[in-house]
């Protein structure tokens, strides 16, 4: 056991666990077990039972995952730039306010229940009036809910100043939007991830263990986008790289895409026109269990038919949904946003692909791709998998200590 590790994607309904083989990258066994939302510490021994040789390594989207609310200059510049700098990091939006917070603002933010406050606005050396009025507005409320400060750099230590003031703990990184035109999402990405770990992980919500600390790296989305950009690696030589993966939960449903290079991409320059290389879009309403309710009125909405009380069928549905609000978040991007058009890999993962018989699946194959909405142009020639031993999470968090076994892990998924 002592050349094996355990990876566990502590879910909102199960807890998943791989054990895989250290350097060779093989998968030795899966198993899950209920996740334990009074101790997740219950869930993830039940899970890794009989692998107690093994050190583990963990990604958590327990709990709703991470609450992320993001507070702007205006809609279509600042706010948008943290939004998808939140995005990136696995972190769920619940809410977007941008201008000047009044009272009846500043009491939506609250109402949402965020974990983490993202503060952006300005450019560097621009506009700053409205990030120091925001600011102050933040360190006037109640509450001590962490913010990540990643706007006009020109005012961060003064503005930083007058949050810890009002009791708030701050993180100050980089300006997620430097320039007009310029988004810079990975220093306020690497700060959400920090935060996360240190407020929602490190805190008394999900555990009192320590050692819940000492296993998670990341957000699950965080690990599973991570996972993805290793499979897309490994296909970098196709003729259609582009990898999209559709992971169904029991709360929400994530879209994530990692397109390949292609000529015209590189001629805009990804950097430039703001369209970050990995991209995740994540749905809270259409989870085929503590969100079905939702789901089933989102299929109406796209002008779906009434979808069956059966989890195949919540799945494909909320499949179809996602990837119809993936293609038109990824409009906003531009002429360079069609990564998920041009894919020549799609990844089906979450329970209900996973336990499905291989008739059924195909089925739900096949409806999907006649999906005239969006989900249809996304699988249109590519090859579909299903991540049946839930091995995208694994990948992820082996990326970085690991990166071979990451790679062989997701060649797996390949092969099978």
């Amino acid at each position: 056991m002592s050349r094996a590790i355990a990876c566990v994607d502590i879910g909102s309904t199960y807890t998943k666990a791989a054990l895989v083989a250290l350097p060779s990258g093989e998968l030795l066994a899966a198993a899950q077990a209920p996740t334990t939302l009074d101790d997740v510490v219950r869930g993830v021994l039940a899970a890794t039972a009989g692998w107690s040789g093994a050190p583990l390594l963990a990604c958590s989207s327990a709990g709703g995952g991470l609450r992320l609310a993001v507070v702007g200059y205006e809609e279509l510049i600042s706010a948008e730039a943290g939004h998808r700098a939140a995005m990136s990091a696995g972190a769920r939006v619940v809410h977007v306010a941008v201008g000047r917070l009044d009272g009846e603002a500043a009491a939506a933010l609250a109402a949402a229940a965020p974990d983490v406050v993202l503060l952006v606005g300005g450019t560097d050396g621009g506009e700053a009036s409205v990030l120091r009025h925001n600011a102050e507005v933040l360190a006037g409320t109640d509450g001590s809910v962490p913010v990540v400060l990643a706007g006009n750099a020109s005012v961060r230590e003064e503005v930083a100043a007058v949050l810890r003031a009002g009791g708030l703990p701050v993180t100050a990184t980089g300006n997620v939007l430097p320039n007009i035109g310029r988004l810079a999402p990975e220093p306020a990405r690497a700060a959400i991830r920090a935060v996360f770990l240190e407020h929602v992980i490190g805190g008394e919500r999900l555990s009192t263990d320590a050692r819940l600390r000492e296993w998670v790296r990341a957000v699950t989305p965080d690990a599973v986008l991570e996972g993805v950009a290793v499979l897309a690696g490994l296909r970098s030589a196709e003729p259609a790289p582009g990898v999209v993966a559709v992971d169904v939960g029991g709360a929400t449903t994530d879209v994530y895409c990692v397109p390949g290079a292609d000529a015209e991409q590189a001629t805009l320059g990804r950097e430039a026109v703001g369209v970050p290389a990995r991209r995740r879009t994540v749905e809270g309403d259409l989870g085929v269990a503590a969100s079905a309710a939702d789901l089933r009125s989102a299929a109406a909405a796209e002008g779906l038919p009434p979808v069956a009380d059966e989890p195949l069928a919540l799945g494909e549905a909320a499949a179809i949904v996602a990837l119809r609000r993936h293609l038109r978040a990824e409009s906003a991007y531009g002429p360079g946003g069609a990564g998920a058009r041009r894919a020549g890999l799609v990844v089906l993962s979450g329970g209900v692909f996973r336990h499905a018989d291989a008739e059924a699946l195909d089925a739900v194959i096949g409806r999907l791709t006649a999906d005239r909405g969006g989900a249809g142009v996304v699988l249109a020639g590519a090859v579909v998998v299903v991540d049946r031993r839930y091995v995208l999470a694994a990948a992820g968090l082996l990326a970085a200590e690991h990166p071979g076994a990451a790679s062989a892990l997701a060649a797996g998924l390949l092969a099978g």
